[in-house]
């Protein structure tokens, strides 16, 4: 799976890791819902770092199509509250 983080460029992921970026979505997810914006900074945070350390990046210049985008690491709460969908910002 490609994914594309806001402001920085694409990584391969691969789908195995997927369960271990859910679990922080969904707090991601709660956070954002209560207006929790310490805790969202550090999951958002977070979930990005993971995306970094678990993928494989692309190179600037490879135009793959993205499978998942997600927001820059400055995001807004109110930003990313618009890119979530029911499930996140990573469907189940």
């Amino acid at each position: 799976m490609i994914v594309r983080i806001l402001g920085e460029g694409q990584v391969r992921l691969d789908d195995s890791h997927f369960a271990e970026l859910n679990k922080l979505d969904d707090e991601l997810l709660a956070e954002t819902e209560s207006g929790d914006e310490e805790g969202f900074r550090r999951t958002l945070g977070a979930l990005l770092d993971a995306v970094r350390r678990l993928g494989a990046p692309l190179a600037d210049d490879a135009l793959e199509p993205s499978d998942l985008i997600l927001p820059a690491p400055d995001a807004s709460l109110a930003e990313v509250r618009t890119m979530l969908g029911e499930d996140g910002l990573i469907p189940d």
